[in-house]
């Protein structure tokens, strides 16, 4: 019974560390594993397992980006540790209209909003902007190609496009990195921003919903929550090392037609089965 669930925890960990840092939507694909694998036990558990298991996630985060991330590191002159947090100043203007409104309306968000249809739709429509926005860009040289080029007026509207990201199916990674693109930021600097805009949203999320579960957990749910976490942080070194290197000689158009398939196959599934 426990392995059984364990096994569970593990593939779910799976499917988070790929698909929380690739533009496709981790909602969307937990909704589908959901129908097929499901966890033994409670609602309330399982609502908070799938928000806390991106602690993993964003520890891989953490670590890729230690040294870049770090304004206190000993080998870093007074330059480059000014040019550090000036990184993390962007980061914190950008967390905070996401950081508002979800505080909002996060439960109104969830009672109306976490459903195939919302999902399969949010999957599509970014799907189709992904494939537009790269078709605009073609050939167009962006103007922002380090943090140092990226104002903190840029830094808050793509934190206005993560705001986006509420909506389940949008895909917190897809709407910044889409977002930023659009205000003309290169893919790497799309890419890395959307990284380090993930670390307090999620810290926070993840606050948040261990508050309200409460911190009491029977020694399964323990095993099941650590076993999906760690399973997400492993995941996630090899999906954010293969994006970032994807990224340097291709374009996410790929990643807009997976969506528009999987929400495709979302619509299909839920009408059929």
């Amino acid at each position: 019974m426990v392995a059984i669930e364990i096994l569970k925890a593990v593939f779910l960990g799976i499917v988070e560390g790929v698909t929380e840092w690739l533009p496709i939507s981790s909602t969307g694909h937990m909704i589908l594993v959901e129908e097929f694998i499901q966890l033994d036990v409670s609602a309330m558990f399982k609502e908070m397992f799938f928000v806390v298991i991106q602690l993993g996630a964003i520890m891989a985060v953490v670590l890729l980006f230690f040294n870049k991330l770090n304004p206190f590191s000993r080998r870093k002159g007074i330059i480059e540790k000014r040019e550090t947090m000036g990184i993390w100043y962007k980061v914190v203007v950008g967390v905070l209209p996401a950081a508002v409104f979800g505080l909002l309306f996060d439960d109104w968000l969830n009672e109306h909003f976490y459903n195939y249809q919302t999902v399969a739709a949010a999957l599509i429509i970014y799907g189709v902007l992904f494939i537009i926005v790269e078709n605009y860009n073609k050939g167009r040289l962006s103007n922002v190609n380090s943090f140092k080029e990226l104002s903190f007026t840029t830094a808050f509207l793509i934190g206005m496009f993560q705001v986006l990201s509420l909506i389940p199916g949008t895909s917190r990674s897809g709407a910044t990195i889409l977002g930023a693109i659009i205000l003309g930021t290169s893919r790497s600097i799309a890419a890395e921003f959307s990284f380090f805009l993930s670390i307090p949203v999620m810290f926070g999320a993840s606050a948040l919903k261990l508050t309200k579960f409460g911190f009491s957990f029977t020694g399964m749910e323990l095993a099941i929550l650590l076993t999906g976490m760690v399973v997400a942080f492993l995941v996630s070194i090899a999906a954010i090392k293969f994006l970032l290197g994807y990224i340097k000689n291709n374009d996410f158009k790929i990643f807009g037609w997976y969506r528009i398939v999987l929400g495709l196959i979302v619509v299909g599934y839920f009408i059929f089965f």
